[in-house]
């Protein structure tokens, strides 16, 4: 089956709606997503969105809190843009329905604006502690309403369908997307979606490692993707670890608010000692990274398994009414955080590399566009600063927009014929098991040689298992039918190996990177982004020497 759309959205997270609802005013959209359309990263965020509403509050700090965070990395003027159109597209979200948390019930204009680590204003626009679920809820009921888009369930990108593999690379031509091959997983076919511009919004890569705050179906498709049709790919090697994810042998992965430690939690070690003193003058509102290192520092010194996260010294009835979700959650295993410390330990939770793009969300490759964390726009840098994430995500939707819309009158439909997927003598496979190891092996070996704390021998060996095992994916792969299993399989093999590069480029500690063996900043050489492609994988931009 082939579907035609003048835009092919890949994700329904916060990047993917706001772009399709805007889109859809001036042409047809079809958003693919591989499991239901509110299973994104977007839906599971917490604390909230970053902005300026506050009346003490600049822009001015708001761009030092970013340019401080990014550790010399961020792009001053995208920032600058990012920060300064931040109120209008919030503003925007909330005439589409989006109900923000407010100090008095019923005054629009008296926000509850909460503050997190790295911020120096309180400026942190909340739903209680499920902003990205009221923001999915709003954005799925805006969408539809639109007739112009259809939503594709239960199904997940292959690959990108490129201008060059059917006519050839025409020399000193970017090379151009028409589109996508995508499996529906509940019919187990594959159809070929074509379409003027394809937007990325598949969100991050937290599977990649062995404990994440992230959903399962945060497998790096995108960049994936991205990589294998010859996209650019910037500064892999930055993955943010969340500090504070709750320990307890029957959560899964679930995410302790940023926001706990901006409303006055205290890390501490389990024998009730403070220690963010030693580390940062913030304490424990310093930001991510300096606190996710101090506390894999405590726990490797202690042996012991968590830190513990103690709000217990605030009012009661404030907690359980500004955290309520925090609370039901933590109260499934026992623990009051109104009278227990949270035990907390570091995950996985968002990359600040992903597909290299420009000022309007455009890659490498004409007319694919990268919006949201599956992107690398420049404001993040070495180091997100908490809640900029949904603010770059919804910025960056509304340029590719504007970006596109000024182009779409122009552009007739494409004569090009698009062959239906050839499935090349695939068969079934009956050693599923080789997926289901892989899968595992790649996730321990991230987490133990490419994590918090990195070092060359560690970096070499992750380097030397990827590679052989994405020998094996890629035999596997060619020999059996597709699955969904695979396709993620074989995307977390692409992005794990894309971390290791980069991470193996960059001879310094800057950010989230740190190598013990490069422990300093090193300004003079590696002040630079890391840029890998598929034809110069392992090549920078300008070399970190």
């Amino acid at each position: 089956m082939e579907v035609t759309a003048d835009f092919l959205v890949l994700g329904s997270g916060i990047a993917g709606l706001s772009f399709a609802i805007k889109a859809a005013d001036i042409g047809t959209v079809a958003i693919v997503t591989k499991k239901d359309k509110s299973d994104s990263n977007t839906n599971l965020a917490q604390g909230g969105i970053a902005a300026v509403f506050d009346k003490d509050d600049r822009f001015e700090f708001h761009i030092n809190d970013t340019l401080v965070c990014g550790a010399g990395l961020s792009r001053e003027e995208i920032v600058r843009f990012v920060i300064t159109d931040g109120p209008d597209r919030i503003k925007e979200l909330m005439q589409w329905g989006v109900e923000f948390t407010k100090q008095k019930e019923g005054n629009a204009r008296n926000l509850d604006l909460g503050r997190e680590g790295g911020h120096s204003m309180r400026r942190v626009l909340h739903a209680k502690d499920l902003t990205g679920q009221e923001i999915e809820r709003a954005l799925h009921e805006k969408a539809s309403l639109k007739r112009n888009i259809k939503i594709y369930e239960n199904h997940i990108g292959i690959d990108l369908i490129l201008e060059s593999a059917l006519q050839g690379q025409k020399k000193g031509v970017r090379d151009r997307c028409l589109g996508a091959y995508i499996l529906d997983t509940n019919g187990n076919e594959i159809h070929t979606f074509k379409a003027k511009f394809v937007i990325l919004s598949t969100g991050g890569a937290g599977k990649v490692y062995l404990i994440t705050t992230n959903p399962d179906i945060a497998t790096g498709d995108g960049i994936a993707m991205a990589y294998r049709a010859g996209a650019l790919i910037a500064n892999m090697e930055f993955i943010q670890f969340h500090p504070t994810c709750l320990y307890h042998p029957d959560a899964k992965s679930f995410l302790i608010s940023e926001a706990v430690r901006g409303e006055g939690g205290i890390l501490r070690l389990k024998n009730g000692a403070t220690f963010m003193e030693s580390y940062h003058p913030m304490k424990s509102l310093a930001p991510r990274d300096i606190v996710a290192k101090a506390i894999d520092t405590e726990l490797k010194k202690s042996g012991d398994e968590y830190v513990l996260l103690d709000i217990t010294h605030k009012d009661r009835d404030f907690l359980i009414n500004r955290f309520p979700n925090i609370y039901n959650k933590c109260l499934e295993f026992s623990i009051d955080i109104t009278k227990d410390p949270i035990p907390v330990v570091p995950a996985a939770h968002y990359q600040c590399g992903g597909v290299a793009v420009d000022h309007y969300g455009e890659t490498s490759i004409e007319r694919l566009f990268a919006c949201g964390e599956v992107s690398c726009t420049g404001l993040h840098g070495a180091n997100r600063l908490a809640s900029n994430s949904l603010l770059e995500a919804v910025v960056f939707a509304h340029r590719s927009f504007i970006k596109i819309k000024e182009a779409f009158g122009t552009i007739k439909d494409d004569p090009v014929s698009i062959p239906t997927w050839d499935p090349r003598g695939a068969t079934e496979s009956d050693e599923s098991i080789v997926v289901s190891h892989n899968w595992d092996e790649i996730r321990r070996f991230m987490w133990n040689y490419v994590g918090i704390v990195r070092s060359n021998k560690r970096l070499e060996r992750a380097y030397r298992r990827i590679d052989l095992i994405s020998r094996e994916i890629d035999e596997y792969y060619r020999n059996f039918i597709i699955t969904r299993d695979l396709i993620e399989l074989r995307n977390i093999a692409t992005v794990g190996k894309l971390i290791i590069q980069c991470a193996m480029m960059r001879r310094e500690s800057r950010g989230l990177h740190y190598n013990i063996d490069y422990p300093e900043k090193d300004d003079a050489h590696c002040r630079k982004d890391t840029i890998v492609s598929r034809d110069h994988p392992l090549s920078m931009e300008t070399s970190c020497v």
